[in-house]
């Protein structure tokens, strides 16, 4: 099947007995956002074969957030007391669908939009909701997640970092690492052991701490394709104020599983289109070289895009059951599930890729970013790393299944839900 026998596909889909579709009201908001996208992308965005130059990418990311903001878009779902557009789930679905179709950005701050913000509605007080949330908002607070540490990855519990509290404030000690966009935030979202004598999910708390002061020393660790996006923190003797505590003293763990499980129910309708994008990528590369006479690499192809309407499928079964207020216990565990198939499944086709194309994967890029291959780091990358934009995305691939939730502990949080 090539890129343009694609079958046209909608939301009318049959998700084990419920039928998702859009109301009417549901369709003129995408109406409404399709207008809102079309007055205020660059002229010819939407033209085929359209590139900003690097100065005007430049130009855009600084100025699409502004806009974003003056749109309402940012964080749309939140509720409108706290700056939301109070949206429901199914125009929060056509939100993050018109925004993939029209390949635009929506969030001003991943870590803030969809991590922190959500946990701080959840478990913040009013106080700490009034500070944090309205500078997520306007998209003017960077924020990055201080979670990992150099013996306490899949283990997270076992973290060390400590904050004592000294009169009004914590003071923090300790090191992050795999610390994404460390490097630019203003704050950290930051869990620390606060009582060490307690068994050790228990004894640790949610802070929200300031980057830029003295004590907190951010250093990249620079990849394979010479991106540093993120990196190791040290703290020494930093400081956060006293009140700055989400979800109560030693009641971090908790808290972080919020957190988490945001970060896990993201995108469940619009996850899998830049691994569609990839394919088309992948298929045209194919048929451009005669690959695609390779008995070999037309089956890789038909599995990846196989794993991809199961991805795009499964996405949907979530959405109805959440809908629906279903708990199915076929899918207790459909976000470390999913999580890990994705993960996997894209690192395979990055070595489909690079079988596709041979060695022209390793040509030297003539610009200074990793280049538009879907997925591909958006950092500069350091002198003396000149990288192709797929090999750099073969690169990132490979992080994949260890970010977010390592692949082993994924299989294990799936077959704790089955046992339940």
């Amino acid at each position: 099947m090539c890129a343009a026998e694609w079958p046209q596909r909608g939301l009318a889909v049959d998700t084990g007995g419920m039928q998702l579709t859009y109301s009417a009201a549901d369709e003129a908001f995408r109406t409404e956002i399709r207008g809102w996208l079309e007055a205020n992308l660059p002229a010819g965005w939407f033209d085929e074969g359209f590139e900003l130059s690097a100065e005007a990418r430049k130009s855009f990311n600084e100025g699409w957030p502004k806009k974003l903001f003056e749109g309402g878009w940012i964080c749309a779902t939140w509720p409108k007391e706290y700056g939301g557009k109070g949206l429901t789930t199914m125009q929060g679905v056509v939100l993050a669908e018109e925004f993939a179709r029209a390949k635009a950005p929506l969030r001003a701050d991943f870590f803030g939009d969809t991590l922190v913000g959500p946990t701080i509605l959840q478990w913040g007080t009013e106080e700490q909701k009034k500070k944090f949330l309205p500078n997520i908002l306007n998209g003017t607070t960077r924020w990055c997640q201080g979670f990992s540490e150099p013996n306490s990855g899949s283990d997270l519990a076992s973290l060390k970092t400590t904050a004592v509290l000294d009169g009004d404030e914590w003071v923090i000690n300790g090191q992050k690492v795999w610390t994404t966009q460390g490097h630019h935030a203003d704050y950290c979202f930051l869990l620390t052991r606060t009582d060490p004598d307690a068994p050790k999910h228990k004894g640790i708390s949610y802070l929200l701490v300031p980057m830029k002061q003295p004590g907190v020393e951010v250093r990249g660790i620079v990849q394979p394709d010479g991106t540093a996006e993120f990196c190791e923190v040290f703290f020494t003797d930093a400081r956060c104020a006293k009140d700055d505590v989400v979800g109560g003293i030693n009641n971090g763990w908790k808290v972080a599983n919020s957190t988490l499980a945001f970060e896990r129910g993201m995108s469940a309708t619009t996850g899998y289109r830049r691994f569609e994008e990839e394919y088309k990528l992948m298929v045209e590369a194919a048929e451009a070289n005669g690959a695609i006479h390779d008995a070999s690499i037309r089956q890789r192809l038909v599995q990846y895009y196989t794993k991809i309407q199961i991805l795009r499928i499964n996405g949907l079964r979530s959405l109805a059951t959440a809908l629906a207020g279903q708990k199915d216990p076929g899918i207790a565990a459909l976000g470390a599930s999913n999580k890990m198939f994705w993960s996997e499944m894209h690192k395979a086709a990055m070595e489909l890729a690079l079988d596709i194309n041979g060695a022209h994967s390793m040509l030297v890029d003539t610009g200074s970013e990793a280049g538009s291959w879907p997925g591909t780091a958006r950092e500069k990358r350091r002198p003396g790393y000149p990288v192709s934009a797929m090999m750099s995305a073969f690169f990132f691939s490979r992080s994949e299944t260890i970010w977010g939730g390592t692949s082993q502990i994924q299989r294990n949080i799936v077959e704790i839900g089955r046992a339940h």
